[in-house]
């Protein structure tokens, strides 16, 4: 006969084997939705059994966030966040949903209640500015970013970020340096070039914009990508 105990630390090992694989981030994008209901089902047998378990309160959450069930997401986070009031994971998880939701004011105070914890925090900064930007708050936003460029130098996608709010902003010149900085970290990066040219094509600057294409083949990127944007230099 199994004891409460063993039973326990059986359904422990369970968790810890079935959810290492489930989350893995390679095997996370090879998942069907059906495969993440079965994940689904196998976590809340798993809670039916250990209903106090805050490691699988989350994993619920995490699948849920991939079934885009955010309502039953922020369900989980909130069981989470009764027991753990400081639990990262489920702030992070639960300003996710409720963005989906449309609920940015809650999104707001979760990534803000994050941060005074982990101020450092790439994703929760970006998640804030992202929010921020919904908001219609443009200057929060661009503050969150600012933060962010002081905080990681050498990060492209930060100077991307950046740049592709002052762009939405119609900071054209401010956003064309921020892609510059971008560039010089991610010289090959067609995204960036793709949004450095079409500035350049909205100020009429046709042929600085076609001198940034024949950089970016030089680059690496495929010329063929790039001849919708090569004809409107014309």
């Amino acid at each position: 006969m199994i004891s409460n105990k063993e039973r326990v630390n059986i359904v422990k090992a369970a968790a810890v084997l079935l959810f290492a694989a489930v989350f893995a981030v390679t095997a996370a994008r090879a998942q069907t939705q059906q495969q993440w209901r079965d994940s689904l089902r196998v976590v809340n047998g798993l809670i039916e059994l250990h209903p106090d378990s805050v490691g699988l309160q989350l994993d619920k959450a995490a699948v849920c966030l991939q079934l885009h069930e955010w309502e039953d997401a922020i369900t989980a986070c909130g069981k989470v966040l009764g027991r753990d009031g400081g639990n990262l994971s489920a702030l992070f998880y639960r300003a996710y949903a409720n963005n989906n939701l449309r609920r940015y004011e809650q999104a707001r105070s979760d990534y803000a209640d994050f941060l005074r914890m982990a101020p450092d925090n790439m994703e929760a900064r970006f998640g804030l500015a992202y929010t921020y930007s919904r908001m219609g708050r443009s200057q929060e936003a661009l503050d969150e970013l600012n933060n962010l460029v002081e905080m990681y130098p050498d990060s492209s996608v930060v100077y991307a970020a950046r740049a592709e709010l002052e762009k939405d902003m119609k900071l054209y010149d401010t956003a064309l340096y921020d892609f510059d900085e971008a560039l010089k970290r991610d010289p090959g990066n067609r995204d960036y070039t793709v949004s450095k040219v079409e500035i350049l094509i909205l100020l009429d600057r046709r042929g600085e914009a076609k001198a940034a294409l024949d950089e970016a083949v030089k680059r690496g990127v495929p010329r063929g990508l790039l001849l919708g944007l090569y004809a409107k230099c014309k």
